[in-house]
């Protein structure tokens, strides 16, 4: 259908000014808390981060683009929502978290692959390129759980909550494919260069992978997509990173392990949506500086803290919340205590609010 694609290109044309605009290409992803958020909340929550998400926007574009017709691009577009509604339920509920950075790549990947395909010409078989959009949609349901568990998910009525934050992706995704409709009803008549269905294309592609080599750039040098990193005294503030194994887990039985134990990974990682910070210490830590940090954990002051010591940790403090983590370069227990001091504040005026 003519008008599709070119409704299609028209999109695709508009997100990649967007995509190549200087800090855009890297604000994706979901902000904030939702520990405290009911069920209906959820839905505005995920319409955001399909909204918010360019690579999700520019896939979705290439795909309807290349199905070269709405029956088709309608088929198309429901295998990824049935592969994407499918791994984000699954993984949420058994804990499952992946870096969401390298999910990113993935996908961005996957723009270029469906540019390629239309670059080179639409398939005379289809079932193989469905087979590849439900695979990418699997793949992105779980960088979506990832993003959704680091914001701290209250454990009753998750369920209700998941879907109804999937509810929202899928309301964001066809608002999307809406306006490109419009929009290219409106600019048809400006469109007029017979090669620029082939061009689009060519655009996805190299959108596709100069995105995957920024994001690929970031995640190997661990650097997130969601804020700069901030100082603390000795240590650096930077959006979470270290995930947890929640499945199966509880409450911790104490607060502090020590060099030789073995800390409850699932426990911890249960806790972490509850607003806890989670410490990590290296095993050769000093027997001095591991006395005071116990008595830190333990005491008045360590509430709402967990310890554990981390065999691969190099340096001598790390604290984790659902957000954020502290990394130290020195044995820094006055900005431990200030990270933790602030990022409580932020829950209480969360809970405030």
């Amino acid at each position: 259908m003519t008008a599709l694609r070119r409704c299609a290109a028209v999109f695709a044309v508009m997100l990649a000014g967007l995509a190549s605009a200087p800090g855009v290409a890297l604000a994706h992803g979901i902000g904030g808390s939702a520990a405290d958020l009911d069920v209906w909340e959820f839905l505005p929550l995920g319409i955001e981060h399909m909204l918010l998400g360019w690579d999700h926007l520019l896939f979705i574009g290439s795909v309807v683009l290349l199905a070269g017709e709405l029956g088709r691009a309608a088929k198309l577009i429901t295998v990824f929502v049935l592969g994407h509604s499918t791994t984000l339920i699954i993984a949420t509920l058994a804990g499952w978290q992946i870096n969401a950075l390298a999910v990113d790549v993935v996908i961005a990947l996957s723009v270029a692959f469906v540019g390629i395909v239309g670059w080179i010409g639409r398939p005379q078989r289809w079932t193989w390129f469905g087979t590849a959009v439900l695979g990418f949609g699997l793949i992105h349901g779980l960088g979506l759980s990832t993003r959704l568990q680091a914001l701290g998910l209250p454990e009753d009525g998750m369920l209700a909550r998941v879907i109804a934050f999937n509810i929202g992706i899928e309301i964001g995704q066809l608002s999307a494919i809406a306006v490109m409709v419009v929009l290219g009803k409106l600019l048809t008549r400006f469109i007029t260069w017979t090669h620029a269905e082939r061009a689009t294309h060519g655009g996805f592609v190299a959108i596709g992978v100069v995105a995957a080599l920024v994001l690929t750039t970031l995640t190997l040098t661990g650097v997130n997509n969601d804020a700069r990193a901030e100082t603390l005294g000795s240590c650096t503030i930077t959006p979470r990173a270290t995930t947890y194994s929640a499945a199966g887990g509880g409450h911790p039985a104490k607060p502090f392990y020590g060099p030789s134990e073995n800390y409850p990974e699932t426990d911890f990682g249960h806790v972490l949506g509850d607003g806890y910070v989670l410490v990590h210490y290296p095993t050769t830590l000093p027997d001095t500086q591991v006395a005071e940090l116990k008595k830190l954990i333990t005491g008045p002051d360590g509430a709402g803290m967990l310890a554990g010591a981390a065999p691969d940790q190099d340096g001598p403090l790390r604290a984790v919340t659902a957000q954020q983590q502290l990394e130290c370069d020195e044995f820094d227990l006055p900005a431990l205590r200030e990270f933790t001091k602030n990022w409580h504040a932020e829950l209480q005026g969360n809970n405030a609010n």
